[in-house]
Order: C-alpha cells, then sequence, then structure tokens
C-alpha cells in the first residue's frame, strides 16, 4: 500500500502598494494659468496692505466709530453663532442619523443660504419677520416686538446665512464618527439624550468647534442680507462691513483699516483651521 505524500504550500502574502507621490516637471500649461489664479486672489489682497495708512492706524483703530462697528460686529457674530448651535446642532443630527422622507430635499433647503444672494435673503426675511410679515405680524400685534432694523435683526440675518456652515460641518463629523460607541452606551442602559449629550457630542465636538468658528467668521463678514433686514444705523445696526460700505463714500482711509481688520480675522480664522479644512491627507 503506497502512500503519496505532498507538500503544503501556504499562500504567500503580498503587501499592498505604498501610495507615492509622482514628482516631475510642472506642466507649462498648467503652470501659467495657476500663476495668473494666484495673483489673482493675492493681488487685491496686498492691495489693501500697501494702502494702508499704517502710520495713523493705532489712531484709527480707537476712533468711536471703528470701536462701536466692532463691538457690535463680534456681539452680533457671537449671538448668531450661538443660535446656530442651538438649531443647527440637532438638525445635523437628524440629517446624518435618521432616515426620513424627503431628507434629501430638507438638506438641499438647509443649503439653499450658500447660493442664495444675501439681499433675496433679506427680502425674504422681511417678508418672514416683518411687521407685515407671516410671523412678524403675529408678534407685532401679540406682544409689541418688532424685529427688522434692530440688533436683533442683525443676529437673524447672521444666523441666517451662518447656519448652513455650521449644519454641513456637523452633519460630516456625525457621518465619519464611530457609532459602535454610541451602540456600547445603549447597551449599557443609557437613554438617547445621556448618550447624544455623554458619547455623541464628545465624539464631534472637534467639527462642532470648526463649524462654530467658520460660522462665526461668515457671521462677522455678513453684509447683504444685513442692511436689507436690519439697515444700517450706527450702533445698533451698523456692523463692520456696513461700516466698510459707509465710509467708502466719505473717508476711505477709514475704510481700508476696517477692511484690514475683517482680513486679519478672515486669515486668523483659516490659519487655525488649516489643518482641518486645507491641508491634503
Amino acid at each position: 500500500m503506497s502512500h503519496t505524500t505532498g507538500e503544503v504550500t501556504r499562500p504567500t502574502t503580498v503587501a499592498p502598494p505604498t501610495r507615492t507621490r509622482r514628482t516631475g516637471r510642472i506642466p507649462v500649461a498648467l503652470l501659467l494659468p495657476a500663476a495668473l489664479g494666484l495673483l489673482f486672489l493675492v493681488l487685491p489682497l496686498a492691495g489693501l496692505l500697501v494702502h494702508t495708512p499704517w502710520s495713523t492706524l493705532p489712531q484709527r483703530l480707537t476712533e468711536p466709530g471703528v470701536l462701536t462697528a466692532l463691538r457690535l460686529s463680534v456681539q452680533t457674530a457671537t449671538l448668531a453663532t450661538l443660535l446656530c448651535l442651538a438649531l443647527g446642532v440637532p438638525l445635523a443630527w437628524l440629517l446624518a442619523r435618521v432616515r426620513f422622507p424627503g431628507r434629501r430635499v430638507v438638506r438641499a433647503l438647509v443649503t439653499v443660504p450658500l447660493v442664495l444672494p444675501p439681499v433675496v435673503g433679506g427680502v425674504a426675511l422681511l417678508l418672514v419677520f416683518g411687521r407685515r410679515g407671516l410671523i412678524g405680524s403675529w408678534l407685532d400685534t401679540t406682544f409689541g416686538i418688532t424685529l427688522p432694523f434692530t440688533t436683533t435683526g442683525v443676529v437673524l440675518a447672521e444666523a441666517f446665512v451662518a447656519m448652513p456652515f455650521l449644519i454641513i460641518a456637523v452633519e460630516g463629523a456625525l457621518r465619519g464618527a464611530d457609532t459602535r460607541y454610541e451602540e456600547a452606551a445603549a447597551t449599557l442602559g443609557a437613554g438617547r439624550w445621556t448618550t447624544f449629550t455623554h458619547v455623541t457630542l464628545p465624539l464631534v465636538a472637534p467639527g462642532i468647534a470648526a463649524g462654530a468658528v467658520l460660522c462665526w467668521a461668515r457671521a462677522l463678514g455678513e453684509f447683504g442680507a444685513t442692511i436689507t433686514f436690519a439697515g444700517n444705523y450706527p450702533g445698533r445696526t451698523q456692523t463692520m462691513p456696513l461700516a466698510v460700505y459707509l465710509a467708502l463714500e466719505t473717508d476711505l482711509e477709514a475704510a481700508i483699516v476696517l477692511s484690514l481688520i475683517l482680513l486679519t480675522v478672515s486669515v486668523v480664522i483659516l490659519a487655525s483651521l488649516r489643518d482641518r479644512w486645507i491641508s491634503a491627507p
């Protein structure tokens, strides 16, 4: 009786190919338009820096009108961001975690202010919250509350245009978060609210923070919806962008100084979010 023996071959594992970046000469056909695009974006900012009255900058920064507009802008942008957090985070969670009919339509409606002309947004706010609007007339007759052309109107206008930035950032963070932690919390007996506040929110806290910063920056620079819905009243509704618009007609150097402040804030915010929003993976 013969026995046949054979060798058992083990399958060899092949290491996955590593991703390598190609380095080579840059095509001239791409280099020229890329350089023109960079100049197109940078030259206006350089022109602003060149024409800044550096010698009188400290005095102009302490002028009452500048300080008032800056203080009002910071206050309204902060209040608008808090309003966006209170309403936007639950809405982002709903879009990210709950399947319901019409979710795509809701998501599209949420992003409409991103592409809607701000002036149109201001007109829409007037038609809803104005004294003859859908809700504004009821607020006026019932409680005597008037929202247009007030500081509260500035907050509403800024929140309307800035909330999509927060919702998109938080929804993306929720979709990328590991749901196993939430499932483990539910298995251990945690309720929905406890799971949301003690597990979900800490998981997506970086996304919420980034979205809140972008939301605040967008609110700080809002112009069209604010001037349409809240007007341009110094000390009450005149924010920094509106002050720039008004100063262009009377004092160009003041407009440059105000623009420089907004530019500085934008650069600082983009630099702080560089690793999350700009750096390539």
